[in-house]
């Protein structure tokens, strides 16, 4: 596979892809230090794939038979396991495609003179007919036949590349068939409801499959996939400022799991994107080992050594995202709005989402399926119940976090509103969104994401337990140029309920005349600007990342804050939140103004309006705002701009801002 690509980087192995090759041998000497083990381990066996591609690859480009004798050692463990997997769905799942698809590579750069080639070929038929009729069987549940999922990319993708290698055109063929919908239902703004992490661990599956298609059969499917041309700007806006962490909405299994270097250099060479190839190089010069060593993804980043090196396309220039990406951003599939005031290290960012579950286009997609077929395909295991939840980090650290990875998914472990103490309905499981009516969705409208700063309201009343009686709650947020937020909570229900807000934080937060958020040098000042009691506690939050290793454990403490407004059928909740130093911090300032109509907020520097529900705003307040001269005896305004309703207005000293 990948003749000619292999001819060209064997003859820049000295020059155009010395530091490529140095990654790709580095990694070779590591295998060469360790002793696979004979019998099938408790945990994953994932690695032992990308183990024998980077040796047999070693092989291929050098002739170096040490490399081959050491593929060989790596691959003969992997034969000796009667069964590919062993906790969890043996010879079905996730350790038969990653052993397929390495495999398969090696068995082909490797040749027919290897000397367990005949073996590893009847290993491989073996294992692929598992799967190719687990894959069969099981079709309209699982992974066979969930679009959206990691799983299903990886298995295939496996199957394929086996089939290819095997002549197997029923193998080949499914897979080929199975991929022509996945990027057929995938949202084309690239967003993915399973958070950066599994975007780093399932995406780069996609481009592999891909790339064997190309090979393969002739098949160009790039441009025909908008969501692989468009997932490089989902990641690049996860990115916290300095791009070395990652926003942690969904299944993560921590801040620095979110990098792939050899996705960037794919997603860079297949579209051109001089913004991906400037950060896989920022990532292979300053973080790689950081986040080798601390990810909690197996088998990691380092075994993409040999990925790394086919995938670099030396002829595109890289591209500083800071001279060009924009501050804002709306990815509508996922409901996820993101705005900073830059990408430096010291910069203050924040990302506030609200979908349905799995996002969308898979929401209505597996639906209409489901019920044309009689399947269950959404499998949105990784996609939490925190629609209307945020993450805000600033200088370097995270200030409202989320919880990260769990396997009892609850609201109340998001930075949301529980009613009665309650979250959504059918949650404290893995699934949340699993059989649930279609009518209980999430959804962000009057997004306006420009120039560092954003608006969205995230409805999220159909989330609730119908018995709650909730006919609405809505969130509003606004993210200022300064790097404020301002949260306006709007709640109702048909009897008096209790509202509670909740915030967390990494550390214990301090109360006092003023509460305030504190993480390394950062800090945080919240201002609640109506009544309600507030009081502390403690989230602790546990999960089991991986069904294939079942005493693995992540355990998480966050520290909460608790603001209840109690029994009322409605209620309102103004809230600030103002980012400054924790070693310099200068005095909070939001103070709530008094107005006829509408809701604001002003600060030292910024003043933030908020139309009240029939779109008014005081006609005083947006004279200060925007500098125009009233009528004498004006009555309330509904505000418009070029015929649409005006939902905020933020004004700094520098210019105004209407949203």
């Amino acid at each position: 596979m990948f003749d000619d690509r292999l001819a060209e980087v064997r003859d820049g192995l000295e020059g155009r892809y010395a530091a490529q090759w140095r990654r790709l041998r580095e990694q070779c000497d590591w295998y060469r230090t360790q002793t696979p083990p004979t019998e099938h381990p408790s945990a994953s066996i994932t690695y032992f794939g990308p183990a024998a591609a980077n040796l047999a690859l070693a092989y291929r480009l050098t002739g170096n038979e040490g490399y081959r004798s050491e593929a060989a050692r790596w691959i003969s463990a992997a034969i000796g396991f009667p069964h590919w997997g062993k906790a969890h769905l043996p010879d079905h799942d996730l350790d038969a495609g990653w052993l397929l698809h390495g495999l398969s590579l090696a068995s082909t750069w490797l040749g027919d003179d290897f000397e367990q080639a005949g073996e590893l070929r009847a290993k491989l038929e073996l294992q692929g007919s598992r799967l190719y009729e687990f894959a069969v069987e099981s079709e309209g549940s699982w992974w066979s036949s969930s679009y959206w999922q990691n799983h299903n990319w990886i298995c295939y993708t496996g199957l394929a590349a086996a089939g290819y290698t095997l002549g197997r055109t029923e193998w080949t063929d499914r897979a080929r068939r199975n991929f022509e919908t996945v990027i057929e239902f995938l949202p084309a703004d690239g967003s993915d409801m399973e958070g950066v992490v599994y975007w780093r661990y399932g995406v780069p599956w996609l481009a592999t499959y891909l790339d064997l298609l190309q090979d393969q059969e002739g098949l160009d499917w790039w441009e025909r996939c908008r969501f692989l041309a468009n997932t490089f700007s989902y990641r690049l806006q996860q990115c916290a400022p300095g791009f070395e962490e990652n926003i942690d909405h969904g299944d993560c299994h921590d801040r620095r799991s979110g990098h792939s270097v050899a996705l960037y250099r794919k997603l860079a060479s297949a579209y051109r994107i001089g913004e991906a190839q400037w950060l896989a190089e920022l990532v292979s010069e300053r973080f790689f080992w950081r986040e080798a060593y601390a990810s909690g993804v197996k088998p990691g980043v380092m075994p993409e050594a040999y990925l790394e090196l086919l995938w670099y396309d030396d002829s595109l220039p890289p591209v500083d995202p800071a001279k060009t990406a924009p501050l804002s951003a709306y990815f509508p599939d996922l409901g996820l709005v993101t705005a900073r005031t830059g990408w430096d290290d010291e910069a203050t960012m924040v990302s506030f989402k609200a979908a349905p579950g799995g996002g969308h286009q898979a929401w209505e997609t597996s639906h209409r399926l489901d019920r044309e077929r009689g399947w269950d395909t959404l499998s949105a295991g990784h996609h939490h119940p925190d629609s209307g939840s945020f993450v805000l980090t600033s200088r370097g650290a995270f200030l409202a976090v989320d919880e990260g990875y769990s396997n009892r998914k609850r609201a109340g472990d998001h930075n949301l509103i529980l009613v009665d103490g309650l979250g959504y309905a059918d949650e404290d499981r893995y699934h949340v969104y699993k059989g649930i009516p279609y009518e209980r969705q999430a959804r962000m409208v009057d997004v306006h994401a420009v120039d560092g700063t954003a608006h969205a309201t995230a409805r999220i009343a159909a989330m609730y337990p119908p018995e709650l009686g909730v006919t609405r709650l809505d969130r509003t947020l606004v993210f200022t140029p300064g790097g404020r937020l301002v949260l306006l909570d709007r709640c109702a229900a048909e009897s008096p309920r209790d509202w509670t807000f909740l915030l967390h934080a990494d550390w214990p937060i301090e109360y006092g005349d003023e509460i305030a958020l504190r993480s390394g040098s950062a800090q945080a000042w919240v201002r609640f600007h109506t009544p309600l009691t507030v009081e502390s506690a403690v989230t602790e939050v546990e999960a089991n990342p991986t069904s294939s290793t079942p005493g693995l454990r992540l355990t998480r403490t966050m520290h909460t804050l608790r603001a209840t407004v109690h029994g009322s059928t409605t209620a309102t909740l103004l809230t600030t939140i103002e980012p400054t130093s924790a070693l310099h911090p200068t005095p909070p300032t939001a103070r709530r103004l008094d107005l006829a109509h509408g809701f604001g907020i002003t600060f030292d520097d910024e003043t933030v309006l908020l139309a009240d529900d029939e779109g008014e705003l005081d006609p005083q307040a947006i004279t200060t705002a925007t500098s125009a001269t009233p009528a004498a005896g004006e009555p309330p305004q509904r505000a418009d701009r070029d015929g649409l309703a005006v939902r905020a207005i933020i004004q700094t000293a520098h210019r105004t801002v209407v949203l």
